[in-house]
């Protein structure tokens, strides 16, 4: 187990790593998909709230992600029907907030 201080310099340090949004570099404006990684790294870091208001679509795409990852091993009934349903939310969700932020 690591202590804290361990743990406070890995989760630091992850934010020294994120790539950069080839999109915003070279046309000057965020694509989709900009905030997902600051938004992933805030969950780590415990601030669920942050993450959200950073990239809403982040919880579902955590459900999606491990939904798709328990049916490869555990089929579900009308798993077709339920992971179109997380792709649709998911896609609503990301388009409506990049046409917030393009707006504002």
């Amino acid at each position: 187990m690591l202590k804290n201080g361990t743990k406070n310099i890995i989760m630091s340090s992850l934010d020294n790593y994120m790539l950069p949004c080839l999109n915003k570099t070279l046309l000057g404006f965020e694509c989709p998909g900009c905030g997902i990684q600051r938004s992933a790294i805030m969950i780590t870091k415990g601030d669920f709230s942050g993450a959200f208001y950073m990239y809403p679509a982040i919880f579902t795409l955590i459900l999606l992600v491990l939904f798709f990852i328990f049916n490869k091993y555990y089929k579900f009934k009308n798993d077709h029907k339920v992971m179109g349903g997380l792709v649709i939310l998911n896609v609503v969700i990301i388009i409506t907030n990049y046409i917030i932020k393009l707006s504002h």
